[in-house]
Parts: structure tokens; sequence; C-alpha cells
């Protein structure tokens, strides 16, 4: 995997991913930023967010399970001397769907979260992973 980050100015840049995709990261302006992207730091929570729900929603429908949405909610602390590394992280599932086997939603969880998203057991290794989820009715 590659990836390349160009400064624009100030201290914004843009990402770019090795499949060719990119992001602006910024910072506040207290730090020299103008405030026109996301931070490093929540492009990280982010991407634990992508990687586990992305998970998710794979092993569900694997299960058979008819997905109609899915939204996740993430709560998290940081510490509060450098390295300000993530200490605590909650992750709030809304899954919504016709039928849904509540088992199956939580197993898929768990599997995501010890087995499968790399992203969510790098950042378990200074955090405090929680998980927790509610099931919606599809109309």
């Amino acid at each position: 995997m590659k990836a390349r980050v160009k400064w624009i100015d100030g201290v914004a840049m843009l990402g770019e991913s090795g499949s060719g995709h990119g992001v602006v990261m910024d910072g506040p302006p207290e730090l020299g930023g103008r405030n026109v992207g996301v931070r490093p730091m929540e492009m990280l929570l982010l991407g634990m967010g992508g990687c586990t729900q992305f998970d998710v929603l794979m092993i569900l429908r694997k299960g058979r399970q008819d997905v109609t949405d899915c939204v996740l909610e993430l709560d998290a602390e940081r510490a509060e001397q450098d390295p300000k590394v993530f200490t605590r992280i909650h992750a709030h599932f809304i899954v919504t769907g016709r039928g849904l086997d509540p088992k199956r939603v939580e197993q898929a969880i768990r599997l995501s979260a010890e087995k499968y998203c790399s992203a969510s057991i790098m950042l378990g290794a200074t955090a405090a992973i929680t998980h927790d989820f509610e099931i919606r009715e599809a109309v």
C-alpha cells in the first residue's frame, strides 16, 4: 500500500491514496490552518469507522441479513499530553433492515473488532474500544 501527502500551504495538505483518491486535510486556524479539510487525527478515526463498518456489512450480507442502512457514530477521547493518542473510542452502530437478527448483528460487530478490522486492532493498542448497536426496522 502506498500513499502520498502533498503540502498545499499553511498547514493544509492533500492526501492521495495508492488507489487514486484524494482528501484535503488541514489544521485549526489557531495552528495556522484555514479549516478547509479534516484533521489528520479525524482521518484516523474515520478510517477505523470505515474499516469496521465495511467488515460488519460484508459479514451481515454473507449471513443473508437484509440491511438497508447502516450508520456508525464514533465518539473518541485523546490523551491530554503529547503524543495525544486516542485513549477511548466508542462505536455505536445503527443498523436498519428487514427482520435483522440481533445475534447476527452482535456477532458481526464482534468479528470485526476482534479479527478483521486492522484499524480497530491497531488503535486498540492505545485506546479502550467499546461497541454497541441498535436495530431499526425498515419501513
